[in-house]
C-alpha cells in the first residue's frame, strides 16, 4: 500500500519535471553568450539582433532569443523596442554602482579566501601571473583576449577558494555586467602607455601568502577600482569638453 502511494507520488512529480538530459542547444548558446560578455567581446551600446547572433552561431533563432531573455533578466543586456538587444552603455552611474557591488562582494570573498588558501592555490595563482608576464613582454595589441583570460582566471581561482557557494554565483553575475566596461578600460590603459597592470595582482598574491585578509581586500580594491576610476575619468572630461 506504501508502496503504490510512493509510486503515485513519483508519477506526480514526474508530470511536473522535465527529464534531465545532455546540456541542450539553448544553454549551450546562453554559455557562449555569457563567456562573451564576461570576456569584453560585446561593446558597451553595441547592438544585437537575434538573427545575427543566431547566424554567428550557426543556429536557429529560438535558442538565441531565449538566452537573450536570460541575460536580460541578469542585466547583462537590455531590450530595444525593434526586438534587438543592446549591451548596456557606460554611464557614471552604472560605472559607481558596478564598482560599489563589486568592492563589497569580492572584498569579501578575498578576505575568506586568505584564510583558505594553501601552497597549491598559491602556486596556481603564481604561475597565472607568469603567464600573464611572458604575454605582457611580447606587448602585441592581440593578445587582449589572452590578457581578459588570464585575468579572469587569476581572480576566480582565489574567489573559488572562499568557501562560500552564495558569493560565487553573485561575483560571476557582476563579472558578466562589468566585462564590456573591462575591455574598454584595457584598451584605454594601453593607449596611455600604462604596461605593468600585473603589479596590483602581485601585491594581492604576496598578501594572500601571508594570509593577510585585510591586505588581500585592500590590494583587490585598488585592482578592480583601476578601471572603473579611469572609465570615469574619460566619461566626465568628455562631458566636459561637450558643454564647451
Amino acid at each position: 500500500m506504501q508502496k503504490a502511494a510512493i509510486e503515485k507520488n513519483n508519477e506526480a512529480i514526474a508530470a511536473q519535471l522535465a527529464p534531465v538530459g545532455r546540456e541542450t542547444v539553448q544553454d549551450r548558446v546562453y554559455s557562449e553568450l555569457r563567456r562573451a560578455l564576461i570576456g569584453g567581446l560585446f561593446e558597451p551600446s553595441q547592438v544585437l539582433t537575434i538573427r545575427g547572433l543566431a547566424d554567428a552561431l550557426v543556429t536557429s533563432t529560438m535558442p538565441v532569443r531565449e538566452a537573450l531573455g536570460r541575460l536580460i533578466t541578469e542585466k547583462a543586456l537590455e531590450a530595444l523596442p525593434n526586438r534587438s538587444v543592446r549591451v548596456p552603455p557606460i554611464t557614471l552611474e552604472r560605472l559607481d554602482d558596478l564598482l560599489r557591488a563589486r568592492i563589497l562582494i569580492e572584498g569579501e570573498a578575498i578576505a575568506l579566501a586568505a584564510a583558505r588558501m594553501g601552497p597549491r592555490q598559491i602556486a596556481t595563482i603564481e604561475t597565472i601571473l607568469g603567464e600573464w608576464d611572458e604575454m605582457r613582454a611580447l606587448k602585441h595589441k592581440k593578445d587582449v583576449d589572452r590578457e581578459v583570460t588570464l585575468n579572469q582566471s587569476f581572480h576566480f581561482e582565489i574567489y573559488r577558494s572562499c568557501g562560500s557557494a552564495v558569493l560565487i554565483p553573485m561575483i560571476e553575475s557582476l563579472w558578466l555586467q562589468s566585462g564590456p566596461c573591462i575591455r574598454v578600460a584595457i584598451y584605454a590603459f594601453s593607449e596611455a602607455g600604462e604596461v605593468d597592470t600585473a603589479q596590483y595582482h602581485r601585491r594581492i598574491v604576496t598578501a594572500l601568502s601571508t594570509q593577510d585578509a585585510q591586505a588581500a581586500r585592500e590590494s583587490l580594491v585598488a585592482d578592480i577600482s583601476r578601471p572603473f576610476t579611469f572609465l570615469r575619468s574619460k566619461l566626465q572630461a568628455a562631458a566636459a569638453k561637450d558643454q564647451t
